[in-house]
């Protein structure tokens, strides 16, 4: 998702070149229906060679790979085209999370260091997600909803389950109706938490992301974690709050191009524990996510929502 700036601000600065997307297939459905992209290609570690040998029929004139990890190194290795690469501040997170030495002070989004990589020069519209107008929502217009994704991939990444309950039913005694986002492995979290807020509605899926991200335009914001269904709700253009953990905002994954709020302790010197989350809190208190109650929640939004 962080990448579809850049594939914008090229094909507009580029008309005529023809863009294609070398991308896993569990994430193709981000390049559905983008009118940027001349092709898609799939990837899968079945089809590695096959891929790189499409990489050097086609003789491209640019290669920008934004991943730069050892796949996309030996993909691109020995093929005569220019490539540019994105150089990850790997050096600098380490610090941070070992030593607590922060160089990452100036909080550059991983946007910004992505367009540095391919030189271009961003412009101010946000991702993109082209979300087809048949798409289908349960929600109606003119709705009081507001999103809650509780789901992360690591644990300690995730707001606690009781407190998007506890905040659920005080929006819900102001008027609001709570709406429930995430994929297959937030099944049985979306259900719990679902049934304990009043009037709430579950739109968890099977990783159907534009289905989603259909559902997310209908809301007046979105309360997340730091996850993937945080850039689909900046993708989808909601103002969206966002609770950090174990992570920190100076890592560059923040919410893009979106009018956003983000909640963390920074009280806690054990943060961050991680750049990418752990399955269990290390200091046994979890207090990154613990200290930031639903009532201190709450009142940040009740700030935003007249704004809204």
């Amino acid at each position: 998702m962080l990448t579809t700036p850049i594939v914008r601000v090229l094909k507009n600065k580029f008309g005529d070149a023809q863009i294609h997307f070398a991308v896993r297939r569990e994430f193709a459905d981000v390049y559905t229906n983008n009118p940027n992209i001349a092709k898609v290609i799939i990837f899968d570690k079945a089809n590695e060679a096959a891929l790189k040998l499409e990489l050097i029929k086609e003789n491209y004139q640019l290669i920008i790979d934004l991943q730069n990890n050892w796949r996309s190194r030996k993909l691109t290795r020995g093929i005569s085209s220019n490539i540019l690469m994105y150089v990850k501040p790997t050096f600098a997170k380490l610090l941070l999370v070992h030593l607590k030495i922060n160089l990452l002070k100036e909080n550059i989004s991983i946007v910004q260091r992505y367009a540095e990589a391919a030189s271009v020069e961003l412009d101010e519209n946000g991702l993109d997600l082209f979300v087809s107008p048949e798409t289908k929502t349960k929600l109606e217009k003119d709705g009081k909803y507001i999103g809650f994704t509780p789901g992360a991939k690591h644990f300690t990444k995730r707001w606690l389950p009781e407190y998007f309950v506890e905040l659920g039913c005080e929006l819900y005694k102001l008027g609001y109706q709570i709406v429930l986002f995430g994929g297959k492995s937030d099944k049985e979290l979306c259900a719990d938490i679902a049934k304990q807020i009043p009037d709430s509605i579950n739109l968890q899926n099977e990783d159907i992301l534009h289905q989603t991200a259909a559902g997310m335009k209908m809301c007046k914001f979105v309360v997340t974690n730091d996850s993937g269904l945080m850039h689909t709700a900046a993708a989808a253009h909601v103002p969206l709050v966002s609770i950090f953990g174990s992570t920190v905002k100076e890592f560059g994954f923040l919410p893009y191009g979106i009018q956003n709020l983000i909640l963390e302790n920074n009280s806690l010197f054990c943060r961050p524990c991680s750049h990418i989350g752990k399955s269990t809190c290390p200091e046994k208190h979890f207090k990154c996510m613990k200290d930031i109650t639903p009532h201190i929640v709450l009142n940040h939004l009740q700030k935003l929502l007249p704004q809204l």
